[in-house]
């Protein structure tokens, strides 16, 4: 107990962390024979992380958002043909506070000789920033490209671990922007905390199969509801209070298998799932969506099945392991005879697992609250 309360003040102290360290923007090239544009919309978290979390005055961050360009400028680099392309910024908005466009937009422009036959667009935005130890902070771009008033190519996403190759004689096919949603929605949930620390408390409480299906199944559908909710801008919710809920998620499952475990099993753990399932899909959808504006309807489905696709993989590969370990450790033959059920392994992976992700998710519960002050 003393050990807990100790770990609780420590949670107090933190004041900067997120579950999911990634800014997301959009980029969009215009092509031409002389020159491509580039245009980047950037978050202001893209910012303030670029500037250590700084805590700046009206002015120095003001000063933040023009010296961002010079970072960008360094941080993307664009080949045309196998050529290495030197560039300028040539233009900047600032973003308007308090307003959907509260984005800043910087323009570069890249000279060429002649019409582009293969480009290769690379970044390593904000790699270069912990935001825990093992891993870094990591910006993602929804790319646009233009030739003249043609579009040709829409929804492509951009990461430091995905570059961006096309051709633009022969745009890339609905395949390519559905493969990289799927993975997109697979990398969102192996790298995103929160809900690998909810999955896992949820395959902890079931103890069977057609329970473990019952409650994936319950727990997207909600998630799948709201994602498609706010896709069609019916509902929306300010993080101030999905990420606290996302986080309360955690704790309410893991402190359900701690004290109650027999009463966690069967409707209860369905209505909770679906009740939380809810929130997790905004939390899906906020950073997604902010960079989907202006796509058109059919690109904007594909992109959202392609991504709940993902990640509906992404929890396959939390869950079917995880509870395969546990059915592996039920069965085992004279597992709470010998000793007091207690002590049992069952009794340690169940209870102290769940233990163990209940103070991650007060963690993350004190740092959700907490980081809204910032953004």
């Amino acid at each position: 107990m003393r050990r807990a309360i100790a770990i609780l003040g420590l949670l107090l102290w933190i004041t900067e962390i997120r579950a999911h360290p990634v800014a997301q923007g959009a980029i969009e090239l215009a092509l031409s024979e002389k020159k491509i544009e580039i245009r980047v919309r950037v978050s202001p978290e893209e910012v303030f992380v670029a500037n250590l979390f700084a805590r700046q005055s009206a002015e120095s961050l003001s000063i933040a958002y023009q010296e961002h360009g010079d970072y960008l400028l360094k941080h993307l680099r664009l080949f045309c043909d196998g050529r290495e392309l030197s560039g300028k910024r040539i233009g900047f908005v600032a973003p308007q506070p308090g307003t959907a466009a509260a984005r800043a937009v910087y323009s570069f422009e890249f000279p060429v000789t002649a019409w582009p036959r293969s480009i290769l667009l690379e970044e390593n935005v904000l790699n270069e920033f912990n935001y825990a130890p093992g891993n870094r902070w990591e910006a993602t771009y929804l790319v646009r490209v233009r030739a003249g008033a043609k579009t040709i190519l829409e929804g492509a996403l951009l990461s430091s671990k995905a570059p961006l190759t096309f051709f633009p004689a022969s745009p890339p096919s609905s395949w390519r922007l559905a493969a990289d949603y799927v993975r997109h929605g697979v990398r969102h949930i192996l790298t995103g905390y929160d809900h690998l620390l909810f999955i896992g408390a949820l395959a902890l409480a079931v103890t069977s199969f057609w329970m473990l299906f019952n409650v994936i199944a319950v727990f997207t559908l909600a998630h799948t509801i709201t994602l498609t909710l706010a896709v069609l801008n019916l509902v929306r919710m300010p993080p101030k209070i999905v990420e606290p809920m996302i986080a309360l998620s955690i704790v309410v499952v893991a402190l359900q298998n701690v004290c109650w475990p027999h009463r966690g099993c069967g409707r209860a753990l369905l209505i909770v799932a679906f009740f939380f399932g809810l929130f997790h899909g905004l939390g899906f959808a906020g950073g997604l969506l902010e960079t989907m504006t202006g796509l058109p309807g059919l690109s904007v489905a594909l992109a959202i099945i392609a991504f709940s696709v993902g990640v509906e993989i992404g929890h396959q590969c939390v869950v079917l392991p995880l509870f395969g370990l546990t059915r592996w450790v039920r069965s085992r033959p004279g597992r709470s005879r010998e000793v007091a059920p207690i002590y049992s392994a069952e009794e340690v992976l169940f209870r102290g697992g769940s233990a163990i992700i209940c103070l991650f998710g007060l963690f993350y519960l004190v740092a959700a609250l907490n980081q809204l002050r910032r953004f």
